[in-house]
């Protein structure tokens, strides 16, 4: 069933969107199948969880944190991952770059937008983003390499709409400058279609692809 989903949805996506596995609480043999069935990307939400699948697997994929980084997290996260997609301040950046450069490492970051205000959600406000992204480039072991949101929570098909494209004018906004960002990473299971249309490159699927979670 995986197999045939990530074909599916590959069918579907128009040349140059990346398609990355959300695989939060999805086992090994499930990882494995998708990484079989053409999957190059995982994207994980926690540190610990990642660690011991990427144990169990190696680096036959890319490895992407798609949930919120807590700092003290930032030592172990830095060696698992090849980019962290949520970055919204100043101060979780620059604690991921004060770890990589412990280990020599340069990082691909993201700067997470949190497009629809939501006073209950993580990420970077749209009007903090641009000063964000400035700031983020400053520091040596971080690689600026795009924006990621994921839009309101039961947020309407309008309202969902114009979040993605707001994000999307930031990233023109930034990639127009001398940053060098190629990512926008936006749109899930339910709103993928939506996002492509709107100028995703990079979409997080995951219940489209593995089928709806087991109660635990």
């Amino acid at each position: 069933m995986i197999t045939e989903n990530i074909k599916q949805i590959l069918s579907e996506l128009p040349q140059g969107v990346e398609l990355v596995a959300a695989t939060k609480t999805r086992s090994v043999d499930e990882l494995l199948e998708a990484a079989h069935g053409g999957i190059k990307v995982f994207g994980e939400n926690y540190v610990q969880e990642a660690a011991v699948k990427q144990a169990a697997l190696g680096n036959m994929t890319k490895w992407h944190l798609i949930g919120h980084l807590q700092s003290n997290k930032a030592k172990k996260a830095v060696k698992i991952f090849d980019c962290i997609e949520t970055v919204d301040s100043l101060e979780l950046a620059k604690t991921i770059n004060k770890e990589c450069a412990k280990i020599n490492k340069v990082i691909e970051v993201m700067i997470e937008v949190n497009s629809g205000c939501e006073t209950q959600k993580d990420g970077c406000l749209p009007d903090d983003v641009l000063r964000l992204a400035a700031d983020i480039n400053q520091l040596k072991h971080l690689k600026l390499t795009g924006l990621m949101t994921m839009g309101s929570a039961d947020a309407s098909l309008a309202c969902l709409q114009e979040e993605f494209r707001a994000t999307k004018r930031l990233f023109d906004e930034i990639k127009r400058g001398t940053m060098g960002i190629k990512y926008l990473s936006m749109g899930m299971s339910a709103s993928y279609k939506i996002a492509v249309e709107e100028g995703a490159n990079m979409v997080r699927v995951g219940t489209r692809i593995f089928g709806e979670r087991k109660a635990r």
